[in-house]
């Protein structure tokens, strides 16, 4: 540690939220260490290549040069940790939370684990994990008493990926600990990364405090979503009505629809809220539920549509050539996970369509469809056009003057061969 150093942290995951703390707390002062299982990341990130978009080469290159950064798959460099921070997916699986790796992640922790130390969750999960599972790991593998020996809390991740206004920094952030000394400890942490913490009473109001805010908008973006199908059956122009609605400056908040939910948070989030409601109590999450329903069919709906339209021009999808502009989950971003357009551009294909996806945050590697620009010559050429993901580096006045037929699902653009959800 060096001799200017706050003290140690070890932040276990080196994503898209763990990146960012990390090298804020090196910012703040503190030695940090990067710890992550997949060999490729920690190549890369020593070698001062950020994988992260929200994390430039210079800025991860200044971490780097301060000396106390250090990206690792070692766990001997856990060693001497004051606080470790766990950032790791938290996926479902069959509709079940799956929390391999936050167990993985305690039980890797527990072995340097020493009095005084702190273990903070970040990952999403069901009220109750920290104090439940979480805790429980750390005191079998190290044969300390949380609260006694160590402290231990739950403080929800609120990073936006690619929302240069709200960063981690000016984000308010949630903390919480398993009792009064853990909470002092947490918020004192967060106080030196964040300009703003919001101290909740126990780890259970702030896990679900991360479950209310995703919830609030899974719900109410399936609510928009279903509005838009109906609206479409009605020939109303549900994008006006929503510009309409929203100069109303009290008692509503803008939504609008899409071509379905992606990321960690929307389709999985609320299902953890669900399945600790049915464990718990026996009963539904009806809210949850129905929002699931809506928006996981929102992809179907799309292809519904685009087969119509084919319809109307003669024409079949099979043997039809298909351009999706976008397949990240969120506007210029990379971030491919759950996204909708996957699912729309898996089903084009099984129904035949020629496909061709244009998304300039994306790269062609890593996808299964043929990845080209989305150039005046593929937009002539595609027989449909299919606007996913609204990136700003898309040129909307070229689509509009070369494709011939554009459905957009994101109310982006205009003209006599735009069709909109």
């Amino acid at each position: 540690m060096s001799d200017s150093s706050l003290g140690k942290v070890v932040v276990v995951g080196q994503g898209y939220v763990g990146l960012p703390l990390a090298l804020r707390a090196v910012e703040a002062g503190y030695d940090v260490a990067g710890f992550d299982l997949d060999v490729n990341r920690v190549k890369q990130l020593a070698d001062g290549h950020s994988y992260v978009e929200d994390i430039t080469d210079e800025r991860l290159a200044a971490a780097l040069g301060t000396g106390r950064f250090l990206p690792t798959i070692d766990s001997v460099h856990m060693a001497g940790f004051d606080i470790a921070v766990i950032d790791v997916p938290t996926p479902l699986e069959d509709g079940n939370p799956n929390l391999t790796y936050v167990e993985e992640a305690a039980a890797t922790l527990a072995v340097h684990l020493r009095a005084g130390s702190t273990v903070v969750l970040e990952s999403t999960s069901y009220p109750g994990t920290t104090e439940e599972l979480v805790v429980p790991i750390l005191e079998s593998g190290s044969g300390l008493v949380g609260g006694r020996d160590f402290h231990a809390g739950y403080s929800p991740e609120r990073i936006d990926p690619g929302n240069t206004t709200w960063r981690l920094e000016n984000t308010p952030k949630v903390v919480s600990g398993i009792d009064a000394a853990s909470l002092e400890v947490v918020e004192a942490f967060y106080g030196n990364i964040v300009e703003q913490t919001v101290a909740v009473s126990g780890t259970r109001e702030a896990e679900l405090t991360k479950l209310l805010e995703n919830t609030f908008r899974h719900v109410n973006i399936a609510l928009v979503n279903e509005l838009a199908m109906f609206a479409s059956d009605l020939d109303i122009d549900v994008w006006e009505a929503i510009d309409a609605a929203s100069t109303k400056p009290f008692g509503y908040m803008r939504f609008t629809p899409g071509p379905g939910v992606g990321g960690h948070c929307l389709p999985i989030d609320p299902s953890y809220l669900s399945w600790k409601v049915r464990r718990s109590l026996g009963q539904p999450f009806r809210f949850v539920e129905l929002a699931n329903d809506v928006n996981e069919h929102m992809p179907d709906y799309v292809v519904r549509r685009l087969m119509l339209a084919f319809n109307r021009m003669g024409r079949s999808i099979n043997g039809s050539r298909v351009l999706i502009l976008g397949l990240a989950y969120k506007r210029n971003t990379g971030d491919a996970r759950e996204a909708p357009g996957t699912v729309i551009a898996r089903s084009l294909v099984a129904l035949g369509a020629d496909l061709r996806v244009a998304d300039p945050h994306l790269v062609g590697d890593t996808l299964a469809f043929p990845l080209v620009e989305a150039n005046a010559e593929e937009l002539a050429a595609a027989d449909a056009v299919v606007l996913v993901t609204d990136h700003d580096a898309f040129d909307y006045d070229l689509v509009e003057a070369k494709a011939s037929y554009v459905l957009d699902t994101r109310n982006r653009l205009d003209g006599p061969a735009v069709e909109r959800l």
